[in-house]
């Protein structure tokens, strides 16, 4: 089943997830950084980031109140509606820490916001968003270099950017313990995710951060097979209302389920219904209860990176079985690369 996978750095990668969460839970000094960000005053804690990194701010936003996701793609675009006389904490998140909307946001802030104090997350040491200086308080927090994924995927570099995000920002605990149960949990599972029943399109639902899990879920799927099994994600509520017309024979439905109540019982519905609406569909419930069995005993958005990393694994053999270039599916198309390029910025109007 997994013949020739071991030679993707993406598989690797995936695989060394529960190491890099175990040596990094005791290396995080996240007490002096969650008494550093009390000491600060803002208005509200945005989490930003583009792509994959905004997805982070997602799931933490939909689990943590009082937070806020705020894509730079979003703030570059607009930077004046975002920043004008506001005081955010701004945590941005970059794999390379330097693409485009992260330079982007850095020079928004400058100009708009330039005492909002700011907390980058990153896994580049040599990135802008670890080594440019700023006029307002900032703390930066560079991930081991094994986070620093040389696929084209984010895989290590999202979980472990999000779970040292969780671990300053949910309440406290004991980080060690709680990654080293994570990262314990993660073992057992990835053999659980392995399967080579390819299909010709994949659907990833959920509820509250298990809904923003499942755009990362589409996201690897489309990324690693290079578009070519369209991935589709919504809401479970939100699926009945027109996205379920995506679904044809073939197509591989997860429903992430919450251990939540009532959160829980509408999504394992949601599955219970399509099973019997779509016959010749794969309907799969990853979560508490569920076909694969995730204990949550953390929440769902510490448990997010456990049920992502299915369509991470699935994400790599059906693309592998399709002949595509695992780690660099864009390879001589110049469409997509890795760090996102050819982004011109424009002046911040004053």
């Amino acid at each position: 089943m997994t013949d020739g996978l071991n030679t993707w750095v993406t598989w690797q990668e995936i695989h060394r997830q529960p190491d890099i969460w175990r040596q990094w839970a005791t290396t995080l000094d996240s007490g002096g950084l969650r008494a550093w960000i009390a000491e600060q005053t803002f208005d509200e804690i945005w989490f930003c980031g583009a792509g994959t990194s905004a997805y982070i701010g997602d799931i933490i936003a939909a689990s943590i109140k009082g937070t806020r996701a705020v894509p730079t793609t979003d703030i570059v675009a607009n930077p004046a509606h975002f920043l004008t006389d506001r005081r955010p904490l701004v945590v941005s998140f970059g794999r390379s820490g330097n693409s485009t909307e992260t330079i982007g946001t850095l020079d928004a802030l400058d100009a708009l916001a330039p005492a909002a104090p700011r907390l980058n997350i990153t896994c580049n040491k040599d990135s802008a968003l670890a080594t440019r200086t700023a006029k307002a308080p900032t703390k930066v927090i560079v991930l081991p270099d094994a986070t620093h994924d040389a696929g084209f995927a984010m895989t290590s570099s999202f979980s472990t950017m999000l779970l040292t995000a969780l671990a300053l920002f949910d309440e406290l605990c004991d980080l060690p313990d709680r990654l080293s149960a994570l990262a314990d949990q993660l073992e057992r599972l990835l053999p659980m995710f392995e399967s080579t029943a390819r299909p010709s399109r994949a659907v990833f639902v959920g509820s509250g951060p298990l809904a923003f899990a499942a755009r990362e879920a589409a996201l690897k799927v489309m990324e690693l097979s290079a578009g070519d099994i369209p991935a589709l994600w919504d809401s479970t509520l939100g699926f009945r209302h027109g996205p379920k017309s995506f679904v044809t024979d073939a197509t591989s439905i997860t429903v992430f389920t919450s251990p939540e109540p009532p959160t829980h019982s509408y999504d394992t519905d949601l599955a219970a219904e399509l099973r019997q609406q779509f016959p010749l569909s794969i309907v799969e419930a990853v979560g508490p209860g569920g076909d694969i069995d995730i204990e949550m005993p953390f929440g769902p958005a510490w448990a997010a990176p456990l049920c992502i990393a299915s369509a991470q694994v699935r994400g790599v053999i059906w693309a592998h079985d399709l002949g595509c270039n695992v780690d660099d599916p864009f390879a001589g198309q110049g469409t997509l690369s890795r760090v996102v390029s050819g982004v011109k910025l424009y002046p911040v109007p004053a």
